[in-house]
């Protein structure tokens, strides 16, 4: 309880003290509070970034001037005449493009993949000739 009563009048000092510093003036502190209390709060100040208010005779807002983006300036590299020869060696110089390993790596698989097929080919000509010859009821060569 005695808590309580010692967090008023910490309060009480405190409005008092927020009182004359706003106010300015030496009087009492309680009527000062009193009067704050009873004067009607201000209406905040609508501020439209994003969009521009079609009512605007019915809405009060404030108008906010677009950013404005500060100007920034590329940095202007002189080409010298000597430059010029190295590019060229630097794309004479520079790696093979990545396809260039990679058909090094893929290129066995590849051969293996070939062969392979040429043999089935072969088999499916054989079996064909040898289906040939029964339906034809002949003798093979």
């Amino acid at each position: 309880m005695e808590e309580a009563a010692a967090r008023r009048e910490r309060l009480k000092a405190l409005k008092a003290a927020a009182a004359l510093a706003g106010d300015g003036a030496a009087g009492d502190a309680g009527p000062a509070g009193e009067e704050h209390e009873q004067q009607e709060p201000e209406k905040p100040v609508l501020k439209f970034r994003n969009y521009v208010v079609k009512d605007s005779k019915h809405i009060e807002h404030e108008q906010v001037a677009p950013a404005q983006v500060p100007k920034a300036e590329e940095p202007v590299v002189e080409q010298r005449p000597e430059d010029a020869g190295e590019e060229e060696l630097l794309a004479s110089v520079a790696p093979k493009k990545a396809n260039w390993d990679l058909k090094r790596e893929v290129q066995p698989k590849l051969d293996k993949l070939e062969r392979r097929t040429l043999r089935a080919l072969v088999e499916i000509m054989q079996q064909e000739e040898r289906r040939r010859i029964e339906e034809e009821g002949g003798v093979a060569d």
